[in-house]
């Protein structure tokens, strides 16, 4: 299967989890494409000053992997700060958070599998 770029689904999510202005995701695989394994594979932007707030994953985990910009990250509780190439992974039961604090935007893969 191909998907060209023009034919991904592209999403715009205000205020998600609570967090603050807009978060952009444009959709890599549907849930078809992640075999009912997995909720979420996207490219997700966040412009500066804009986040997606701190939230628990039951029944699945994420991870993120950082393409551009810096991230300031919630990692359950612990801030740390996240740079091109860095992964951050929320098992099951646990929490997380993401802002862009910068002047670029950042950009990172998220990938939401089902436990």
């Amino acid at each position: 299967m191909i998907k060209k770029k023009e034919e991904l689904c592209v999403a715009v999510n205000e205020k998600m989890r609570g967090g603050e202005g807009s978060v952009i995701i444009e959709h890599l695989l549907d849930k078809d494409g992640l075999c009912q394994k997995g909720r979420l594979y996207a490219r997700v932007v966040l412009k500066p000053g804009c986040s997606i707030g701190y939230h628990t994953h039951e029944g699945e985990t994420e991870t993120y992997y950082i393409m551009k910009g810096t991230a300031s990250y919630n990692d359950n509780g612990a801030e740390t700060t996240l740079t091109v190439g860095d992964v951050a992974y929320t098992p099951d039961g646990c929490g997380h958070g993401v802002k862009n604090g910068g002047t670029v935007d950042l950009e990172m893969i998220a990938l939401i599998i089902l436990i």
